[in-house]
């Protein structure tokens, strides 16, 4: 894994940015560090980055606007550090984009098992992409790449999905009018032994309906199953 992936850390406090990059090259990895959002930017814009360690409270533009950003252009993971610790920030973070939320103070051996489980998580997710016999899904007018990750509207606009909603479209896409649970869901993108919140896939389910439904308080396509879970409403053509 350590000869593979690159971290970057983006933090405005040295000495945690000093540490985390200690901890991480200890661990082998190649650690990147950047203390604000243009530091970041020049980083991703020249190295090849497979996941992103950024604190929420930085000089300039904030982390949730930096995650936003890097949202918008790809689906590189993204764990968030905060010294806010509450249920709405962290819901904060996940609504635009981060695949992980981490309160400080921390542990980084803590930081570091869940840099393992994404990146473990990606690789699989690429290597099931790469293995697919079905290189196009389409569904109401839209198509995904599973190769590429990323949605065409039937308008041809390009969407690029973030890891944990394009694993909640695929597991829709698997079971077509068939209602999930959350349980299932949260197994199925975050792994058997994931702390993650059921809050979690609501905020992915919440994204996929923005980009999919005309109205996403009133869904047509990703539909709520009470006391069930979401169902994906909808046909389901493979294409090769």
């Amino acid at each position: 894994m350590s000869d593979q992936n690159h971290i970057l850390v983006v933090d405005d406090d040295h000495e945690i940015r000093e540490l985390l990059t200690d901890y991480l090259r200890d661990a082998g990895f190649k650690v990147f560090e950047a203390s604000n959002g243009r530091e970041m930017w020049r980083v991703v814009n020249k190295e090849p980055v497979n996941l992103i360690v950024l604190d929420l409270m930085l000089p300039e533009e904030d982390g949730l606007s930096l995650c936003r950003e890097v949202r918008a252009q790809g689906d590189t993971p993204i764990i968030m550090l905060t010294a806010k610790g509450t249920l709405v920030d962290r819901i904060i973070g996940l609504e635009v984009g981060a695949d992980d939320y981490l309160p400080k103070p921390f542990d980084p051996r803590e930081l570091l098992a869940r840099i393992k489980v994404i990146l473990r998580r990606t690789r699989t997710d690429t290597d099931k992409a790469a293995a697919d016999e079905f290189a196009y899904i389409s569904f109401e007018g839209w198509r995904l790449d599973t190769h590429a990750r990323q949605m065409f509207s039937p308008d041809g606009v390009i969407v690029s999905l973030g890891s944990s909603d394009y694993m909640v479209l695929r597991a829709l896409l698997e079971h077509p009018n068939r209602p999930l649970s959350r349980e299932f869901l949260i197994e199925h993108v975050y792994g058997k032994d994931s702390h993650a919140m059921d809050r979690s896939i609501d905020v992915c389910i919440s994204r996929l309906r923005h980009h999919l439904e005309l109205d996403s308080r009133n869904p047509s396509i990703i539909r709520t199953v009470r006391n069930a879970g979401y169902m994906l409403a909808s046909q389901v053509k493979h294409e090769k």
